[in-house]
């Protein structure tokens, strides 16, 4: 533990404070997307959160203890373990909503914790080999190893929405690489072959649906398209200043599909409203564009690169939930942080958030 007092001086509590006011938000939000058929008290569901938070929160205290320039040192060896809990959910894991991605009986999914071992891996390797050194796609074999290793891992489990999600944080860090624009030329052709050998030959009937119901909801409303309608029709009747906090109709007459994991965004679409909505974003944003000023005052380059990457860890999973909810993008099971049900998210999450508070609160330390 290496926490000194200037350290606890330049501690973070505007930061710290955003994260609990999101946290307690989700818990309010969680509450009516699960009041329907409760009598009295709260659901189980909500309990079950409850103390997921007291873990995450926990696991937030652990990491931000710790000097983060150790993570550096670690990081080969927590992306190894890493992948070889990718490795034991293929070999253990019981086949679950048609991923085999979920170990310890559906309560811990491995690819959550997987995102930020390679973020930390990403930014070590960053770190020694400045990206914007690169001259050609060859320099990039390493990263590219990197990501391609748990991503190629979450996809033989199934799991196309996780393994997107963590290519798309992965992606974080191209901002960064500068490569001649006939390299990337040739990697987009390839990738577009990819990318179609995918929809031929890798993609599982359901999957193929999903995207054919995002550009066109309408072609099976009452089967496959279900989800993405129910979701605008609870949207659209929040109206400006929506129909009131367990007054949902869509929400308490379990019209929306998984309305406590996925689809948490419509619930406070439909009672809060556009004014809610906004309100929720904005902390949502307020978050990120503080991670990032966290970045940009790292005392040093990995601080600053692993601070990115975990800006990338927060803000793809909330643009992607809510791009999903809004019907801007297929319906690929991603959660939206600290306000979806979900335990290895929340814990996810709450690493994400006590390194950047670590990065944060040893600016001034040398």
């Amino acid at each position: 533990m290496e926490i000194d007092r200037r350290s606890v001086q330049n501690f973070d509590w505007v930061f710290l404070g955003i994260v609990f006011v999101l946290m307690a938000a989700g818990v309010v939000n969680l509450v009516s997307a699960t009041h329907s058929g409760v009598e009295g008290g709260v659901s189980d569901i909500v309990r079950r959160q409850g103390f997921a938070i007291a873990v995450s929160v926990g696991a937030m205290l652990v990491v931000l203890a710790i000097d983060y320039r150790h993570f550096e040192r670690l990081a080969p060896f927590l992306f190894a373990a890493s992948l070889a809990l990718l490795g034991a959910t293929l070999v253990i894991a019981p086949i679950t909503r048609g991923a085999q991605a979920w170990l310890f009986q559906g309560r811990f999914q491995p690819s959550e914790l997987a995102k930020i071992a390679m973020v930390l891996a990403l930014a070590r390797h960053f770190n020694r080999n400045p990206p914007g050194d690169y001259t050609s796609l060859r320099q990039l074999g390493p990263p590219l190893l990197i990501v391609a290793l748990p991503v190629s891992m979450i996809l033989a489990q199934k799991d196309m929405g996780v393994a997107l999600l963590t290519l798309f944080v992965a992606l974080t860090f191209l901002p960064f690489v500068r490569v001649p624009l006939r390299a990337w030329a040739a990697l987009a052709v390839a990738a577009s072959g990819a990318l179609a050998a995918l929809w031929a030959f890798g993609l599982k009937t359901y999957q193929q649906q999903r995207i054919l119901d995002f550009l066109y909801p309408e072609r099976d409303p009452l089967s496959s398209g279900y989800q993405a309608m129910q979701s605008r029709i609870a949207v659209g009747s929040g109206g400006l200043f929506g129909q009131g906090w367990t007054e949902g109709t869509q929400t308490q007459l379990r019209f929306l599909p998984t309305q406590h994991t996925d689809f948490i965004f419509s619930v406070l679409a439909e009672e809060w409203g556009f004014a809610g909505s906004c309100a929720v974003l904005g902390l949502y944003c307020a978050m990120l564009l503080w991670g990032l000023w966290i970045a940009r005052n790292a005392k040093d380059g990995f601080g600053a690169l692993l601070a990115v990457g975990l800006v990338g860890t927060l803000f793809w999973p909330a643009a992607i939930n809510v791009a999903m909810v809004l019907g801007l993008a297929p319906v690929i099971g991603v959660p939206l942080p600290l306000f979806s049900y979900g335990g290895s998210a929340l814990l996810a999450a709450g690493i994400s958030l006590g390194l950047l508070l670590n990065v944060s609160m040893r600016r001034y330390v040398f």
